[in-house]
């Protein structure tokens, strides 16, 4: 039986405060991120499209939400199968790649994460989880480019 999950998100562009959109090169691209009982994010574009660098865009946020699906996924893969990640940082990258209109599609993702697992957890299973992480991402499963797994595990 399957089941439905619902997702709620407010996006309010919040560069306003700074002008309207009177041509390209004017506006702000800044916008927050908002969901019911939760911190806001505060985004913008890309420097390379007018955006402010100190804030998260939405490039970052979709490599962001599929490692840590990723992650959530491997984590929980580890617990039933008698494997104890002592550490997990991932060093997760997108290419995006722009065509002469203007518009643009990500190519790939790599997700490189560094786990440390105890002295007494198997190594080969410990990578072999990745993939079963992969097959079961939500994200993922709802992306149409390749996503690429680099793990490196080693005993504490």
């Amino acid at each position: 039986m399957t089941k439905s999950h619902n997702y709620a998100v407010t996006i309010e562009w919040t560069g306003a405060r700074q002008g309207p959109t009177i041509s390209y090169t004017s506006y702000s691209r800044e916008f927050t991120l908002k969901c019911d009982g939760k911190v806001d994010i505060i985004g913008s574009s890309d420097k390379a499209f007018r955006g402010d660098s100190t804030l998260y865009n939405p490039e970052e946020l979709l490599v962001s939400a599929i490692s840590s699906c990723h992650l959530l996924w491997y984590l929980h893969l580890c617990a039933v199968n008698n494997i104890h990640i002592i550490s997990y940082i991932d060093q997760a990258t997108g290419v995006m790649q722009t065509d002469e209109n203007g518009g643009g599609r990500f190519s790939e993702v790599i997700l490189s994460p560094t786990i440390i697992v105890t002295k007494n957890s198997d190594i080969a299973s410990a990578i072999r989880l990745h993939d079963n992480a992969h097959e079961k991402c939500f994200i993922a499963n709802s992306i149409n480019f390749p996503i690429k797994l680099t793990p490196t595990v080693r005993h504490e």
